[in-house]
């Protein structure tokens, strides 16, 4: 991947951090773009350290905020003149109902509409930099998911996992859209599943504290967890398939519900006025 520029969100921890560490090693430049100055640059010096490599990145930027994603992107735009990867990898979940700084229900604007947003602002410099990639991060647990375009802010009732599953099902819909709006470009854009992962991903509290343990043998490493994504930003033959859902370098079965492209039209459209792009 020499001369190749991957941008990954939410890349201090994790499967973040696991990626941003495989790409690199295979010689990318990777943008790290983290909220927090102290862990981004933590993560950073673990991977140099590691991959002995140095062409790591930080850009600070707080997924929560729209004006900040702006800001973001505009950072972005100005210090990397090519963009090959996209890889939407930031994710929340809270135990209860918490909205962002826009007034947006907080694991729904960080996980939908941050990535909807952010790749529409790089998406120019994506096409210009084409072939590239866009990789969204999604999850098994959209099989579980379901939106309902009245209430995509979860005003009617919230659970911590069925809002994290609708979630996840928008990350499908949204890369499968995006592909279709993309095609032509040279820009492919796929949702992928990491697997059941140990990471120190949501809050540790209540029934997830009483659950961990019991999960703990049946889950995968980070790593693990990590190489369908750098498998996706940078495998030949992966930058030959668009609009699909991977897991374990494969294309896998996902939800009906997240084949309904007309449904994926409509919330599209509800989510761009929302964060105000055309």
């Amino acid at each position: 991947m020499e001369g190749q520029t991957v941008v990954i969100t939410g890349a201090n921890s994790g499967i973040g951090r696991e990626a941003a560490r495989g790409l690199v090693a295979l010689g990318a430049e990777v943008v790290m773009v983290c909220r927090n100055r102290d862990k981004a640059e933590e993560a950073r010096a673990d991977v140099v350290r590691t991959t002995g490599k140095d062409k790591v990145q930080v850009v600070l930027c707080d997924l929560a905020s729209q004006a900040d994603i702006r800001r973001g992107a505009a950072e972005l735009l100005e210090r990397f003149p090519k963009i090959h990867a996209l890889v939407n990898n930031a994710g929340l979940v809270n135990t209860e109902r918490l909205e962002t700084i826009d007034g947006h229900e907080a694991t729904f604007a960080v996980n939908h509409l941050a990535p909807m947003l952010l790749t529409h602002l790089l998406k120019n410099r994506l096409v210009a930099s084409s072939p590239s990639r866009v990789i969204t991060v999604s999850s098994g647990m959209h099989w579980r998911g379901r939106v309902d375009l009245d209430d995509l802010e979860s005003k009617r009732g919230y659970s911590q996992f069925a809002v994290y599953a609708n979630s996840k099902l928008m990350n499908v819909l949204f890369a499968r859209e995006l592909a279709r709006r993309l095609t032509g470009t040279g820009v492919v854009s796929n949702a992928m599943h990491p697997g059941f992962v140990h990471t120190n991903f949501g809050p540790q509290k209540g029934f997830m504290k009483l659950a961990m343990p019991l999960a703990r043998p049946f889950m995968i490493s980070a790593p693990q967890g990590a190489d369908t994504t750098v498998w996706l930003a940078s495998a030949p033959e992966a930058g030959k398939v668009s609009g699909e859902y991977f897991y374990k370098r494969k294309v896998a079965l996902s939800s009906p519900r997240s084949k309904d492209m007309d449904l994926a039209r409509r919330l599209w459209e509800v989510s761009a006025h929302m964060v105000g792009i055309s």
